[in-house]
């Protein structure tokens, strides 16, 4: 390969000198070498093609995702003058052959032998997500296809890659098929600028995300309904894998799917729901939650008893037979309890056995997607490392998938990293917050503010709740009305129903989240956690406050009764108080609204967000 001039090692440093600026992202080494490698053939190609106009949006970010896309290019449609767009994933792969136990992975020659995602399928997913939300598109559903180009393979060292793409909108090329993408091209676009259909892109409104409860009701009818990227498609994909490999093998996984707040487990959750039931297989779908259980109930099975029966909990397989089902998916695994006996459990029953070793008995293929930050509760030990232990010590092998990019929090990677060294949970110091484009952090004067704020976003047509930190008293509803414990100054607002029946016009606590009504009550993390809006405003109780450069917990102010020092140590105290604050501030989807009854940490924020 020939020496690169200076000029085309300079664009990549400028690349990734406005992804630090923009989106917070620190590009590493080799993803620089890989722009290198490749921007450059695509921009020939174009050139070649007489498309020297049309624009090369480089690592493209879909939108309310971290997610990006290697390049989209967007210029006039050839034949309708319209806009178009082309997704092209690139990879520098020489060789590569798709893997015999599922044809919709690859296995990459020097790369370890770990399947990877079809490239095809997931430029494809990528094109889909932009259909999904980008508002500019919701009636052009053609100006966007997809393309995987292997710029170093030759085509027979990637030929059985082929069998995979069965869809006129995606196409595979290579570089001895370098001359047929060239006429793809000149066939897509015509030779006319561009610079408008790629700001038309950029500048387009996002549509609001679909609301997992709001559609999760037709994804068990119809799998269309969720679009799976890159790292969710591939966990979904190894999970369909096991199951046809403990089918014909005899063999049992346990296969555990890790990612922070918004990764889109519960997507993944509801999508492997919706398919092995609609294969004819057993398998059923448990939480630790009864907030997200019943709304589960609730919003998907809707209308079908039959179906409000695939939602359990983890406490209802105490006594389930071995392997009876064939698919067990543990949903926010973070919440497994060291044993499912309570005061209401028989006798016979109270055997104490670990709820884990339960889980992992009950199917073939346990699947546990869980949050390890989200850990809230005493008595809450949903850790990779118990279901790898506790699955080592029966001689069963552990899958583990990492969805290492978050789609909540608008695709903020950036304010998910803040939070964490917010509250140093990743051993990093607080850092000021810089602007990010796909997302908003501010910091209210008062309660009374944070309020008009959320409510002023409402109005708008956006989601938006209010939650605080247990640091309260928390009383019984009173002649029907609930008490307005959550006092501040000269503001006072309720927590949230206590049970499950609705008081007044405030919802039942499992549907604070998602029915009219939630709003007008403060949330606490056990009715939080689970669930997204858009706006999301977080009230820091004098549990968590700033002394001495850094935020610090104190167990004696929370109301938590799951807290007591007989119980609980001082160290656990305050990881699950530093937990607590990650679930509650990590519940938005555009936005977070902070406010600190502490003065001090109040102007510590101030300092932080300007």
């Amino acid at each position: 390969m020939a020496l690169l001039s200076p000029a085309e090692v300079k664009f990549a440093e400028v690349i990734a000198e406005q992804m630090l600026m923009k989106n917070g992202v620190r590009v590493s080494a080799s993803e620089r070498r890989s722009w290198e490698r490749s921007l450059p053939v695509v921009a020939q190609d174009l050139v070649d093609a007489g498309l020297g106009h049309v624009e090369m949006l480089v690592e493209y970010q879909l939108p309310l995702t971290s997610k990006r896309a290697d390049v989209v290019l967007a210029g006039v449609d050839r034949r309708t003058g319209g806009d178009a767009y082309l997704v092209v994933e690139l990879k520098q792969w020489s060789h590569a052959e798709l893997w015999e136990e599922d044809p919709r992975r690859v296995l990459v020659q020097n790369m370890g032998g770990k399947p990877k995602l079809h490239p095809a399928l997931q430029a494809q997913g990528y094109c889909d997500y932009i259909l999904d939300f980008a508002t500019v598109l919701a009636d052009h559903p053609d100006a966007v296809h997809a393309a995987a180009y292997l710029h170093n393979a030759q085509r027979g060292d990637v030929l059985d890659l082929y069998d995979a793409v069965k869809n006129d909108r995606t196409r595979l090329f290579t570089m001895s098929t370098r001359g047929a993408f060239v006429e793809y091209l000149r066939d897509r676009f015509a030779p006319a600028p561009g610079a408008r259909a790629a700001d038309r892109l950029l500048s387009s409104k996002v549509r609001p995300s679909k609301q997992l409860l709001k559609v999760a009701a037709e994804e068990i009818k119809n799998r269309e309904q969720f679009v799976l990227l890159a790292e969710q498609r591939l966990a979904y994909e190894i999970v369909l894998n096991r199951v046809d490999k403990a089918r014909r093998e005899d063999v049992k996984t346990v296969v555990v799917i890790k990612g922070g707040p918004g990764s889109g487990k519960s997507v993944i959750a509801l999508s492997l729901l919706g398919e092995l039931w609609r294969q004819g297989l057993g398998v059923l779908h448990a939480t630790g939650s009864k907030s997200f259980t019943q709304t589960m109930r609730r919003h998907v099975a809707k209308g079908s008893p039959k179906t409000k029966t695939l939602f359990k909990y983890f406490n209802n397989f105490v006594d389930a037979e071995k392997n009876r089902l064939d698919v067990l998916i543990c949903d926010e695994a973070h919440r497994i309890r060291e044993v499912s006996a309570n005061r209401f459990t028989p006798a016979r029953l109270r055997t104490g056995r670990p709820q884990v070793e339960e889980l992992i008995d009950a199917a073939r293929v346990p699947v546990f997607l869980l949050d390890e930050h989200q850990v809230v509760r005493p008595g809450e030990i949903g850790t990779v490392r118990e279901i790898r232990d506790r699955a080592a010590s029966k001689g069963l092998s552990v899958v583990e998938v990492s969805l290492d990019e978050q789609f909540r929090c608008g695709g903020s990677l950036q304010y998910e990293e803040w939070v964490l060294r917010l509250l140093g949970l990743d051993g990093g110091s607080p850092e000021p917050w810089q602007d990010d484009d796909h997302f908003d952090v501010a910091l209210a004067d008062s309660p009374h503010e944070l309020e008009s704020l959320l409510r002023g976003r409402m109005g708008g047509g956006d989601s938006a709740r209010m939650t605080a930190g247990f640091c309260w008293p928390w009383s019984a509803a009173r002649d029907g009305r609930l008490v307005p414990d959550v006092v501040i100054g000269d503001w006072a607002r309720p927590w949230n129903v206590k049970g499950d029946r609705a008081v007044g016009d405030a919802p039942p606590s499992e549907l604070w989240a998602t029915q009219d009504g939630g709003f007008e009550q403060v949330g606490c993390v056990y009715t939080a956690q689970g669930f997204e809006y858009d706006w999301n405003g977080v009230v820091l109780g004098p549990d968590i406050v700033y002394r001495d450069g850094r935020l610090v917990t104190d167990r004696t102010k929370s109301r938590d009764p799951a807290l007591r020092p007989r119980t609980v140590s001082d160290e656990d105290a305050d990881r699950l108080i530093r937990n607590t604050y990650k679930v509650l501030l990590t519940r938005g989807m555009k936005g977070t609204v902070l406010y600190s009854v502490d003065r001090p940490t109040q102007d510590f924020l101030a300092a932080l967000i300007g």
